[in-house]
């Protein structure tokens, strides 16, 4: 089956998932914060767990190879800082808002536009030159187990091969830690129209696996789907050529098919338009801080905390934490301050 076909029906198959659980990464951190509702990030953590488990099983099969995301600490600290309060603004983290299209949402589409054309220039395009600021990656020859894809003999950081010990080691523990927040920590009551936490987060889970195992290179992502969209449709194409669409582009368009064909089957898909005019001022201001912060990252929400957390990669951790401050900054200064 073709590369691209694949990403498309995986794509779709998550777009469905994130319809039907609500799962978004901005509201899931927000509502910690704002009104200690633990009830989507308590799926997150799930689909983290199941991912955690199954990254490492399928390495081990020998039907992928561990490829956490580079650790450059200032991109990721800076970039994290600035997509966590991004995601506030355009109401949604890159894939809410990608869902969100498929749901009838203005504002997300106008905040996934600005997200990929920021992203867009900051990767290859006016705006690489930023990527100087903060360096090159550092690297490891570790590669305990033989588990993480190696180039030009540098593997990136993970704590297994920081420490250089079997990555099952951490990932077991890892995975117990998630178990035992998971156990313990009660679940706030909500209604629930589609999937529950527990199937929503399972499910999400199992998606992240069959989409590395689709891919090979990684798992879910967002932002280099919406940079190939944006570049491939708006270049010249030649058709005399392969069209040059890849699986993570096609997996975003998918999540935006899937999410629609839900909506509608659900009964919940509407065109929205924002009463106030302004509001796409600041969706589109959100979108730009996503798209700098994933931009420079080398990844956003999906790629760093759903994708990033399960390899224990150093990278998506150092994002997790600064996503989450700069998004309970942004959540203070628009909704508590006053």
């Amino acid at each position: 089956m073709d590369i691209r076909l694949q990403g498309l029906l995986v794509g779709i198959l998550f777009g469905v998932l994130l319809q039907r659980s609500r799962l978004c990464f901005n509201s899931a951190i927000r509502d910690i914060k704002m009104t200690k509702d633990n009830y989507l990030m308590k799926m997150a953590l799930l689909a983290v767990l199941v991912e955690t488990i199954g990254f490492h099983l399928v390495a081990q099969l020998g039907l992928i190879k561990l490829n956490p995301l580079p650790f450059i600490p200032w991109a990721q600290i800076v970039g994290g800082f600035l997509f966590g309060m991004g995601m506030v603004l355009a109401g949604g983290c890159a894939s809410g808002v990608t869902y969100r299209i498929g749901e009838g949402y203005i504002t997300a589409f106008v905040a996934a536009i600005f997200f990929g054309i920021t992203a867009s220039a900051v990767r290859g395009g006016p705006l690489q030159l930023v990527n100087n600021w903060f360096g090159k990656p550092i690297t490891t020859t570790n590669n305990p187990s033989g588990l993480y894809a190696v180039t030009d003999g540098k593997v990136n950081l993970t704590l297994a091969n920081l420490l250089n010990i079997d990555p099952w080691i951490i990932a077991i523990v890892f995975s117990l830690l998630l178990l035992a927040v998971i156990l313990v920590w009660k679940t706030t009551e909500r209604k629930v129209t589609g999937l529950n936490w527990i199937w929503g987060g399972i499910l999400v889970g199992l998606t992240g696996i069959i989409a590395y195992i689709s891919q090979k290179s990684y798992a879910l992502g967002i932002t280099g789907g919406w940079i190939n969209l944006l570049r491939t449709t708006t270049g010249e194409l030649d058709l005399s050529k392969g069209v040059p669409y890849n699986w993570i582009g096609m997996e975003v368009l998918g999540i935006i098919i899937g999410a629609f064909i839900s909506a509608i089957l659900s009964k919940e898909f509407k065109l929205r338009m924002p009463k106030d005019p302004k509001t796409f001022v600041q969706v589109a201001l959100g979108g730009i801080l996503m798209g700098f912060g994933a931009g420079v990252a080398r990844g956003c929400n999906v790629g760093h905390i759903l994708s990033g957390l399960p390899h224990l990669a150093i990278s998506s951790l150092v994002f997790t934490v600064f996503v989450v401050l700069g998004n309970w900054l942004m959540v203070w200064y628009l909704f508590e301050r006053k």
